[in-house]
């Protein structure tokens, strides 16, 4: 265990998480369900299985997955899937709010709520140990940043004309996107339940095939994404057919069409990465963390 290495890498993984949305910014003639939905599959669906495949000893990931025990792959899908309403409200706070508020909002929530949920649901006392208290107040601090800068938001939105919000963000809404963040936020919790409830396979990966304990996650990512891509492709799939956006796939020219899919490569790519060493980051840690 290195609690410090293992912070370092949950840092970088912040980064992804904090930088997915600048390229996907750079799509164009594109619904916001259209691209959301095509940056999902590169970040819940096709990234877990390369990173999973090449960090696992040659040929032994389809047998981890296939020998894992039953209910810890249903439970980290169910958890995903879960988690996926999560994620899906993370990328409408950034519909509404703007890439600088809705990612600072957020992604504050998702912190703050993501570290003190689940050992709430585990019934442990935060504050009968000195590193719960320790917990308690960096959650509290995370919190008070984002009473900050609601505040700071709602003063801009109070300072702008209807047209110059429209023309800063097109879906721009205030307090949506504040009811939004917090409920991603909330949601995003399940995140690491999932990793919890799907330790099972974990220990397999490790125990059994030798795969070494900073990747040992990757198969769990696999399923707790699966999840969060159903969840996902139901509601953009949905507004796709209900805006007629489906078409935005076939009536934009060549140039833009790889433009945008270009783009939601990178995107999804930085956005898992946030998954990816967040799992490396867990390894590191000590269980009380």
């Amino acid at each position: 265990m290195n609690p410090l290495l293992g912070i370092l890498l949950m840092s970088i993984g912040s980064l992804g998480a904090a930088s997915f949305y600048v390229p996907i910014k750079r799509i164009r003639n594109w619904s916001w369900e259209s691209y959301w939905i095509v940056q999902g599959i590169v970040s819940w669906l096709l990234a877990p299985w390369i990173f999973a495949y090449f960090t696992a000893p040659s040929g032994t990931l389809l047998d981890i997955l296939t020998n894992s025990p039953v209910e810890a792959k249903w439970n980290a899908i169910i958890f995903g899937a879960l988690w996926g309403i999560g994620g899906l409200t993370f990328g409408l706070s950034m519909r509404f709010l703007g890439v600088a508020l809705g990612q600072s909002i957020a992604l504050g929530f998702c912190a703050a709520f993501g570290t003190i949920i689940p050992p709430i649901l585990n019934h442990e006392n935060l504050f009968g140990t000195s590193a719960g208290i320790l917990i308690l107040v960096g959650v509290s601090i995370c919190i008070a940043g984002i009473a900050l800068i609601g505040y700071a938001g709602s003063l801009k939105d109070k300072g702008l004309t209807e047209e110059q919000k429209k023309e800063a963000i097109k879906d721009f809404a205030l307090k949506k996107g504040l009811l939004i963040a917090m409920l991603a936020g909330i949601m995003s919790a399940c995140f690491s339940l999932g990793i919890e409830k799907g330790d099972a396979i974990r220990l397999l990966a490790e125990k059994t095939y030798h795969v070494n304990p900073l990747y040992s996650t990757n198969p769990v990512l696999i399923f707790i994404l699966l999840g969060g891509f159903f969840t996902n492709l139901l509601y953009c799939g949905y507004l796709n057919i209900k805006n007629r956006t489906y078409k935005d796939y076939f009536t934009v020219p060549r140039a833009i069409f790889f433009n945008n899919i270009f783009f939601c490569l990178l995107g999804g790519t930085l956005w898992f990465l946030h998954f990816f060493f967040l799992g490396m980051g867990k390894s590191m840690l000590p269980e009380s963390m």
